[in-house]
């Protein structure tokens, strides 16, 4: 019997939930062939680049195996995806003035803690808006904000209150789409340099999972509670480290003596499925 490739397990872990979830979005496969084609011409041309002449659609045909009239139309489509494309921070404007919030001293409390705001005026949401989510009308900002439960208006005063120190959408909205696709493309990213860390020669980015198949049905609500509260916990230690080093909030520009910004972070997921051996010949 011929054994299965390690890396085709692998895949087909992750293709799986991938189907379901491009499955419910109705995208049918043809569309996910095109995506995937395409990715493989950026990968060629991009990642695979020896660094001393322009990668040639030759080159990319034989590593991708598409013909190079296929290399050449998606090269084409990628030129124009990325002409008219806007430039995507990876914290969307509503996430920007959470982030705001909670580490800008002018919106601060007297113990450091993000203060209530008032929706106009000075020191007010308003201002926090403009400062960090530059053009978007802050009744926008503040409508999501409020449909999420980040914030809460306070009685009859009106007052905003922070009710918590990041922004996550909900369901299958383009946020959440976004989010999905970063933090996946991070993890495969964050594995597949350590996979080949000794070969480059840099040090292993940390990596960790924590996992135990055989855990009693009647424990799983107390462990989702306490996990989430302990992850929260770390994740706003450490934004509290690297918040305040951000450029935005610095005020430090783009540019400067100590070089060009870094994209960096520390991703936290929670887990669940039935354990193999009770999954049958599923």
């Amino acid at each position: 019997m011929k054994k299965t490739n390690p890396l085709h397990q692998a895949l087909f872990r992750i293709l799986r939930p991938l189907a379901r979830l491009l499955l419910r979005n109705g995208i049918p496969f043809g569309e996910f062939s095109e995506l995937v084609k395409r990715a493989y011409v950026e990968a060629a041309l991009e990642d695979f680049a020896d660094g001393r002449r322009k990668p040639t659609d030759s080159r990319a045909a034989v590593m991708t195996g598409l013909t190079r009239k296929e290399v050449k139309r998606q090269r084409e489509v990628l030129a124009g995806e990325h002409a008219g494309a806007c430039v995507t921070l990876h914290a969307n404007r509503a996430s920007r003035v959470v982030s705001g919030w909670v580490h800008d001293a002018v919106f601060q409390a007297e113990d450091g803690e993000p203060a209530m705001l008032a929706f106009d005026g000075p020191r007010s949401f308003s201002e926090l808006v403009k400062r960090y989510s530059g053009d978007m009308p802050p009744r926008a900002v503040l409508d999501e904000l409020l449909r999420v439960g980040v914030v809460r208006v306070e009685g009859d005063s009106g007052w905003l209150r922070l009710q918590q120190r990041a922004y996550v959408p909900a369901g299958d909205s383009d946020e959440m789409l976004q989010i999905f696709g970063e933090d996946v493309s991070d993890l495969i990213a964050t594995i597949d340099h350590n996979l080949v860390s000794d070969e480059s020669g840099q040090p292993p980015l940390f990596q960790r999972t924590l996992t135990y198949n055989n855990i009693p049905p009647e424990v799983m609500e107390r462990w989702r509670l306490h996990a989430a509260a302990q992850s929260q916990v770390l994740l706003e230690q450490l934004d509290k480290w690297l918040g305040p080093h951000d450029r935005d909030i610095s005020g430090e520009k783009t540019g400067t003596e100590s070089g060009e910004s870094i994209r960096t972070g520390v991703s936290i997921f929670f887990f669940e499925e039935p354990s193999p051996k009770d999954r049958g010949a599923d």
